[in-house]
């Protein structure tokens, strides 16, 4: 019997564990994996975070390297991940499949491929991003085609020579397109709901201005529509200090088509909305909106003098006349990449938890009495799904859990 079990030894199940720890509550966190199993496995070969190094440190253990304004490969967060276990001593299993998450014993009861672990509470940490999200016409597609996800993508000499449809344009999407189609394969990017943004912006990156402007620090609390932001797509960035944006002008600059959003699949031909230019269209706006509320900022703390001087963007270039179908045979494509997005995998909870399209109900990370989930996107704030979001929402929902543990005792 332990007080708490934390499944997942990402950034969200090993910050719980050191505030968990601080707490003096017994607890053990499990992983299927190893420590950071996801950044490890499921992240392309040249990958970079977006998010500047200052931005990626866990509880206690800032950033201290010498390149606070770079950004981190995927191994050197797993890197920075296994010195913080190391430091912390944290009590984590590797190598356990968490089967199913049952009530039992005044508490829950964690049933594992080693055995069962009765609990008084559980924190369900295993991340946004386990599993890619396809729709259902997927399956449609031509038999001979490849079709991968951005989870499964390593490297672009992996795909087959020909054409690639890469579907989905946020922040994982133009990056493999941007690869793809620089590894000498002809690269057709279908663009739905998106945001766009610039690296730099004024001599500073976005994310420095995100911070001063005090949007990531935003709880649920302070929007009107927690779940229309909760599905907010990830800005079009990528983990590098050139100047120079990664949008849908600088794709097709090197070469990408871009068309609409993939509508469906029927007799061997792909199916696209003739929404290209209302989502381009809707994108900039709410960039502008974004570097018009910079730019206010700027003015109100009189800082113009210190800064670069503001700038617009141009327009997303929209083709006249974008096409609107793709013959895969005729074309030649031969691969499909699915950038449409991850979920994450809840499943093993046999609980009454879930809402009509299967995601866990919650309140800011509070599920029911004992039940906890975290690192899902604006969890309790905008940041919570970002490396150093998971140490204030583990603050929180640990002084939840200690509390709800006391006043169980003293009963």
């Amino acid at each position: 019997m332990v007080n708490a079990v934390i499944v997942g030894a990402g950034q969200a199940g090993l910050s719980m564990s050191r505030e968990l720890n601080a707490r003096g509550v017994d607890h053990v966190v499990l992983e299927r994996g190893e420590v950071a199993n996801s950044w490890r496995r499921q992240r392309w070969d040249s990958l970079r975070l977006i998010t500047p190094n200052w931005m990626n440190g866990l509880p206690g253990h800032p950033y201290a390297g010498p390149e606070q304004n770079g950004y981190m490969s995927a191994r050197e967060l797993v890197d920075a991940f296994d010195r913080f276990v190391a430091a912390e001593d944290l009590p984590i299993e590797t190598g356990v499949d968490v089967l199913a998450v049952r009530p039992g014993g005044g508490g829950y009861l964690v049933e594992t491929s080693h055995g069962m672990i009765a609990s008084d509470a559980v924190v369900l940490a295993t991340g946004p991003a386990v599993t890619a999200k396809r729709p259902l016409f997927a399956a449609s597609l031509p038999r001979d085609l490849v079709q991968l996800s951005a989870l499964d993508y390593k490297r672009a000499c992996d795909l087959p020579r020909g054409r690639v449809l890469v579907v989905g344009a946020s922040a994982s999407g133009v990056q493999i397109a941007q690869e793809i189609q620089r590894s000498g394969r002809d690269v057709i990017l279908a663009v739905g709901h998106h945001t766009r943004g610039p690296r730099h912006y004024r001599g500073a990156d976005i994310d420095a201005w995100l911070h001063l402007l005090g949007l990531l620090d935003v709880t649920i609390d302070e929007v009107d529509d927690v779940a229309r932001v909760r599905r907010a797509p990830s800005m079009q960035l990528q983990g590098h200090d050139r100047v120079e944006a990664l949008d849908l002008n600088a794709l097709q600059d090197i070469g990408v088509e871009i068309v609409g959003r993939l509508a469906g699949v029927c007799d061997g031909r792909a199916q696209f909305a003739g929404s290209l230019a209302n989502m381009c269209a809707s994108a900039d706006l709410k960039m502008n909106r974004l570097l018009a509320a910079i730019d206010a900022w700027v003015e109100t703390h009189d800082l113009t003098a210190l800064v670069a001087p503001a700038y617009a963007l141009p327009a997303t270039r929209v083709p006249a006349a974008p096409r609107l179908s793709l013959d895969f045979a005729a074309e030649g494509v031969r691969t499909v990449l699915w950038a449409t997005g991850v979920r994450p995998d809840h499943s093993f909870v046999d609980l009454p938890v879930f809402d009509r399209k299967g995601e866990i109900r919650h309140d800011g990370g509070v599920v029911a009495p004992g039940l906890f989930v975290m690192g899902l996107p604006f969890l309790r704030r905008r940041k919570s799904h970002l490396i150093d979001g998971a140490g204030p929402d583990a603050r929180d929902l640990a002084d939840i859990l200690r509390g709800e543990l006391d006043r169980r005792q003293a009963a």
